[in-house]
Parts: structure tokens; sequence; C-alpha cells
């Protein structure tokens, strides 16, 4: 999974915070809640904005920058 073409990077929103597809649901807030227990349905289901793929997305952005957290998004 490439996440580069679904996590966006945009200074004027959330602070810079890595993003899904330029809206405001960040990385972090879809890691947190899945690593909480929240299923993949269940993610999706609280936000219908989100596709699968973006969750995927995630965790592959999440995995590519495992051990350098400083590390920048290509």
């Amino acid at each position: 999974m490439d996440d580069r073409a679904l996590i966006t990077v945009q200074p004027e929103k959330r602070g810079g915070a890595p993003c899904i597809r330029g809206m405001r649901i960040t990385v972090y807030v879809v890691l947190s809640y899945h690593a909480s227990g929240m299923t993949e349905g269940e993610l999706l289901s609280d936000f219908p904005e989100l596709t699968r793929e973006d969750v995927l997305a995630c965790l592959a952005f999440a995995a590519r920058r495992d051990g350098d957290p400083l590390a920048p998004h290509d």
C-alpha cells in the first residue's frame, strides 16, 4: 500500500498533522481509535467519509515512519 497519494500534510490544516485526503481527519485519530480496539468496520461506520483504503494508508504511513518518527513525509 502506497500511502503517499492518500495521506496529505498541509500546514493550514490540523497544524500540519498528516491527514487523510485533505480532510480534517488525522492519521493519529484513525490509528488511536484502531489501537483502542475499534474495528475497521466501526471506523468506517463512525467516519463514513473514510474508505478501507484510507485506513490501510494510515497503517502503511505509520509502518513507513516506524523507527524514525521525525522522518519527512515524502
